[in-house]
């Protein structure tokens, strides 16, 4: 496996947010709803007995920044502002939530929790409310990354068969990864915070998978391609050398230890298998044909199986 990375010089929160088209997409796949607050516990949706504008408020600006040098993020942000104080349920009751940018709340003067979510990037804060306005900053320490496939010698892959998931870089008690974003689509920007991560690049849907440990530094754009040594093959039970596929065959792909890869039933089998040796196998009513067949990284090809690759009738098996 071979990981390319490619280290960019720091941007900006106006720069991360120009990519609000692609990142803005894959955020409608993460719900805000199902996105994991860091640092707080669970909390309760939002209950008022009555206006705030009734009760004595204050007013508090809050901003956010990737990094202590960069500057305000303009766009992209959900603000979520909870009281510190457990309710009857043991969660925090949320009191207010805005999107967007820099925002203002007006809010009963006291001690709050506010918590910035930036894509999967987020900080937590405690912050008071006073009766005289005020403002304040959260540092999310965050950066960007875009991650992207090739096969050997570069050729690309089509995207709609490609995609990545990212996982904590450290397994938990069980030796489990969590998963953080899954689903990523290539050339996606995912935002998050500073730190190392792992990354797992799926192509196709059986054994073509890569691992790599990615770093996303504060305030840049990270992009990282990895390399996947891999072809597609459409397997077809023919009756003579570019005849028609017979239908209703059932396939078995099995690796060079003979573990089951996959199987399907079509007249066609398509799949994207990893390099290496494996064996062909299909079985049409009450005759199996069997293949041995070598995988070559980005050599895409059509594989036939014919009456000369029949291994013996399943009714002399069982007899």
């Amino acid at each position: 496996m071979r990981c390319f990375a490619g280290r960019f010089i720091t941007i900006i929160a106006a720069a991360l947010a120009a990519t609000a088209v692609d990142a803005a997409a894959q955020d409608e796949a993460f719900p805000v709803e199902d996105m994991r607050v860091p640092g707080l516990s669970e909390y309760a949706a939002p209950q008022r007995t009555e206006p705030l504008a009734l009760a004595e408020t204050g007013e508090v600006t809050l901003s956010a920044q990737l990094t202590e040098e960069t500057e305000d993020i303009p766009r992209g942000l959900v603000w979520r502002v909870f009281s510190p104080e457990p309710g009857q349920d043991g969660t925090l009751p949320l009191v207010a939530t805005a999107q967007g940018g820099t925002s203002t709340f007006m809010l009963p003067p006291g001690g709050y929790l506010v918590h910035a979510a930036y894509g999967r990037a987020g900080a937590t804060k405690r912050i008071t409310v006073g009766d005289k306005p005020k403002s304040e900053r959260l540092v999310l320490d965050a950066g960007g990354l875009k991650l992207d496939a090739v096969l050997s010698g570069g050729v690309r892959i089509p995207p709609k068969k490609l995609r990545f998931s990212v996982y904590d870089h450290e397994p938990d008690a069980t030796g489990e990864r969590s998963l953080i974003v899954p689903n990523v689509r290539p050339n996606a920007v995912v935002r998050l915070n500073a730190g190392t991560y792992h990354i797992i690049s799926n192509y196709g849907a059986i054994n073509a998978v890569i691992r790599a440990d990615i770093r996303v530094e504060a305030g840049e754009l990270t992009e990282a391609t990895v390399e996947h040594r891999a072809a597609q093959l459409t397997m077809k039970l023919v009756r003579e050398p570019g005849g028609e596929a017979i239908a209703d065959t059932a396939w078995s792909i099995l690796s060079e230890t003979g573990e089951i890869v996959a199987e399907t039933v079509s007249a066609f089998a398509s799949m994207v298998l990893a390099e290496g040796e494996y064996t062909i196998v299909a079985k049409n009513r009450d005759r199996l044909y069997q293949r041995d067949f070598t995988v070559t990284p980005g050599r895409n090809q059509d594989v036939e199986l014919l009456p000369d690759d029949l291994v013996e009738r399943v009714s002399e098996v069982t007899e």
